[in-house]
């Protein structure tokens, strides 16, 4: 009997230690009862990252938010005076029903909310409370009710993010914030008094709209209903009628009658560049077969590689934008994959004309290389391949919604479905490009001005021809995109950005022209090398 008691305890000691070393749970989907130790507390505000990084299925944003929702009844029902930890600040107070006068309280991000007394500096951040709140709508038998003020940090994830917000690209709440205001657990609303919440922020860039928020527990979105905004330089004032999590939301500008008056113009602009890239084609063809130097010249190649890529873009930009969105997945992702092959193969000619050019001007000497055309079509037209059989093979391409302050669709077409790719394959992608082409032209510019002739000022408007060089040679590196990182100082910018990318090849024909069609006679290393005034006078011949 000893034996099989031991046996038996033997077997339970196995069968425990098996429950004890299951793999650690996963809080971001916890369904237990709402534990608000520190422990807990930490442990589950970590969702508020995670659950941006690790998708849906590893979240339950929805429990989330209620755990944190129910958060503040907690305190009140446990007369906490007050929580301070890197994530949530909270005071709970007994407040007077009889009151005379409005309450202040501070909402600095670094500190607990305390109350402001009278003729103290009202700092940036802050909440008033009007005396109203605690009589009128309260029963009158009590001398005080509980009032509990919470700023919640809710991170860069999905958590209190909502539908509408996670949609609604470019959007987020104002430094992750929320400020909850709560008085005696009671759903109070129709306040005859607005309370107001102050929050503090940076100049108001002009293309972003700011709006007061409350969290709509029933539709678990943010909505603005009952609260006004009022906008300052540095600051926004926050007026609503009722209690509960209320926060900042900056969201882009571009309502529906923008959106297509650029839609318009870029429509405009794609197709007069495809004509005048379609006359640079034929224009080579027609010197190619008049002038033998143009079947060895590695430049003028180099030209009608990136003048075919950049037609096709503007081809299949017209198509995208001109398709409905209607159809099968596969057919949308087809399109958008084709067009951003095409918008790769830019950004790479781009480069490729950056580093011919740099051998051109800066390298020189020791410039030959074996089948140098080869190798860079090769690298032109097969990187962008890789790059979108890789964003293909995640299922990165889909439908891509523009909207407006409204969240109403102002815009739709076959693109990118996942940021993230979207930010590797195409942002990043074209940073690269872009940052060597301008390193290049820098020093190709700085080389032209320093000549003997420009600095001694022996030609006159020798100064001025340097300058239109160095505009030719930017269309053929794209500095025209590079007016991109303009489009946050406002609308305005975005409409130069739209208009001088859109005629891009236009500019190239009007290099095109003004380097062969006059200097027909010019010549060259047929090697693909050149001097420097050769460089300057005649570019990449």
């Amino acid at each position: 009997m000893a034996i099989a008691r031991s046996l038996g305890l033997l077997l339970f000691l196995l069968l425990g230690s098996d429950e004890t070393t299951e793999g650690p749970r996963n809080v971001c989907l916890f369904k237990e009862a709402h534990v608000y130790d520190n422990f807990d507390l930490n442990d589950i505000a970590k969702c508020f990252t995670k659950c941006g990084q690790l998708g849906d299925s590893s979240c339950d944003v929805g429990n989330l938010q209620r755990y944190w929702l129910n958060y503040e009844s907690y305190l009140l029902e446990n007369s906490v005076e007050t929580v301070d930890m890197p994530f949530v600040k909270a005071l709970i107070r007994n407040i007077s029903t009889d009151i005379s006068e409005d309450l202040q309280f501070s909402l600095m991000p670094s500190q607990i909310p305390r109350q402001l007394m009278q003729g103290e500096d009202q700092p940036t951040d802050r909440v008033r409370l009007p005396k109203s709140l605690f009589g009128a709508l309260l029963p009158g038998n009590r001398s005080a009710v509980r009032l509990a003020i919470t700023v919640l940090n809710i991170g860069s994830g999905n958590v209190f993010k909502g539908p509408k917000l996670l949609r609604d690209r470019g959007s987020s709440v104002l430094n992750n914030r929320m400020v909850g205001l709560s008085v005696g657990q009671r759903h109070t609303t129709g306040l005859s008094e607005p309370v107001e919440i102050t929050f503090s922020h940076q100049r108001q860039l002009p293309n972003m709209i700011l709006t007061c928020v409350f969290w709509d527990v029933a539709k678990g979105d943010w909505d603005s209903r009952g609260c006004s905004t009022e906008l300052g330089d540095e600051r926004t004032t926050c007026r609503c009628d009722h209690l509960t999590f209320f926060a900042l939301l900056l969201r882009p500008i571009l309502d529906l009658p923008t959106a297509q008056i650029l839609t318009r113009i870029s429509q405009a602009g794609c197709g007069v560049s495809m004509i005048f890239l379609a006359f640079t084609m034929v224009l080579y063809v027609a010197l190619r077969l008049s002038l033998q130097r143009f079947k060895s010249e590695d430049a003028p190649k180099i030209h009608m590689a990136l003048s075919s890529s950049l037609f096709l873009l503007n081809l299949t930009f017209l198509i995208n934008v001109g398709s409905s969105t209607q159809g099968s997945p596969a057919s949308c992702g087809a399109r958008a994959a084709i067009f951003h092959y095409f918008l790769l193969c830019v950004f790479t000619w781009m480069g490729l004309e950056a580093f011919h050019l740099y051998l051109l001007a800066i390298r020189v000497f020791n410039t030959y290389f074996g089948r140098y055309f080869l190798k860079l079509s090769l690298l032109g037209w097969g990187l962008p391949a890789l790059v979108v059989i890789g964003a293909g093979s995640s299922n990165s391409y889909g439908i891509y919604t523009i909207r407006n302050q409204e969240n109403r669709t102002s815009l739709e077409l076959c693109w990118f479905q996942k940021e993230p790719a979207l930010y590797a394959t195409v942002h990043g992608y074209f940073l690269v490009s872009f940052l060597f082409g301008v390193v290049v032209l820098a020093l190709v510019a700085w080389k032209i001005f320093t000549l003997p002739s420009v600095t001694a000022g022996k030609e006159q408007g020798h100064t001025w021809k340097s300058v239109f060089t160095i505009l030719g040679l930017s269309s053929l590196v794209g500095m025209t995109w590079g007016l991109a990182v303009l489009t946050p100082l406002g609308l305005s910018t975005i409409y130069i950005f739209t208009l001088f990318n859109s005629l891009q090849g236009v500019f190239i024909f009007c290099w095109f022209i003004t380097l062969y069609f006059p200097r027909q006679s010019a010549t060259a290393s047929s090697s693909g090398t050149a001097r420097l005034d050769q460089a300057h006078s005649v570019s990449q011949e």
